[in-house]
């Protein structure tokens, strides 16, 4: 491929609208696949105990159509652009004029500003790809860990295999420091689960946070544990301190760690790997 196609294709701006794209698809991924997961662990508890449930219709990420939850509008084409088409409507369903979330464009922009961001840190080259690829997963993981305090393992799994694989292919960071990070990300958390169970009898996280912290340590580096750590733990507590005095959280209940982990990990990718550890002294 010619040198300015492949530059033009991977350039901030190109990829800035790709990202759209994808941020629309991660709208679905959200709100879908819990449902999904949910209705699965239904049927297979149902099919050991032999026993019969009400289980809701069948649901994909292609299929059905979406629709507007309040008047069961199906959503045209016109009015499925990322973005454009949520200024269009004023934020309004069509139909029934509800108001629709403006987490739809919220999670469209960020997914376009990390790709331009990716493709602005890392220039045009194969491993641009494989980034924004990362960015996206995180995207999603946490959209969907915000929401239901679940990290599902057919999203944290794969992307723990595809950074070591990302690694075997040179695209990241070296292999033994991939495979080390997975290893790091998992055990530490893991620890800290235990001994926390330990001393007060009570789970301080989810397991599903061990997966996310091994596939960011499998991408980023054995080196990158310890920062995103640290980053995901001022970040979290800040922002629960916040609900917590504005009454937004409830009481016996919890904030996520895996939106916090999936954005100071993107804070470490796009900050970069030695500036972090210069600004740690351990340069």
């Amino acid at each position: 491929m010619n040198t300015q196609v492949f530059e033009a294709l991977l350039s901030p701006w190109t990829l800035a609208l790709l990202g759209l794209c994808i941020g629309s698809f991660l709208n679905v991924v959200i709100h879908r696949l819990p449902l999904m997961l949910e209705r699965g662990w239904k049927l297979d508890s149902a099919d050991m105990l032999g026993v019969k449930v009400d289980v809701p219709a069948e649901i994909t990420l292609s299929t059905p159509r979406s629709r507007c939850p309040s008047c069961g509008h199906a959503i045209s084409w016109h009015e499925n652009i990322p973005v454009l088409s949520y200024l269009w409507l004023g934020g309004k369903c069509s139909a029934c004029k509800t108001r629709i979330s403006a987490r739809y464009p919220f999670f469209e922009i960020t997914t376009a500003a990390l790709f331009a961001a990716v493709a602005w840190r890392f220039g045009a080259q194969a491993s641009t790809l494989a980034w924004c690829a990362f960015a996206a997963t995180l995207v999603a993981l946490a959209g969907i860990d915000w929401d239901t305090t679940l990290l599902p393992d057919s999203l944290t799994l794969p992307l723990l295999w595809a950074g070591l694989i990302a690694a075997a292919m040179g695209l990241t960071v070296p292999l033994s420091a991939a495979v080390w990070g997975a290893v790091a990300g998992y055990l530490s958390l893991w620890s800290v689960y235990w001994l926390f169970k330990l001393a007060t009898g009570k789970e301080g996280m989810g397991q599903g946070d061990f997966k996310l912290l091994a596939a960011l340590g499998a991408w980023l580096g054995v080196s990158m544990v310890l920062p995103v750590v640290l980053g995901a733990s001022i970040i979290g507590a800040i922002v629960g301190i916040g609900m917590k005095l504005n009454s937004k959280l409830r009481e016996g209940r919890y904030v996520p760690f895996g939106p916090f982990l999936a954005g100071s990990g993107l804070a470490v990718l796009l900050i970069g790997a030695p500036r972090i550890l210069d600004w740690l002294g351990w340069a």
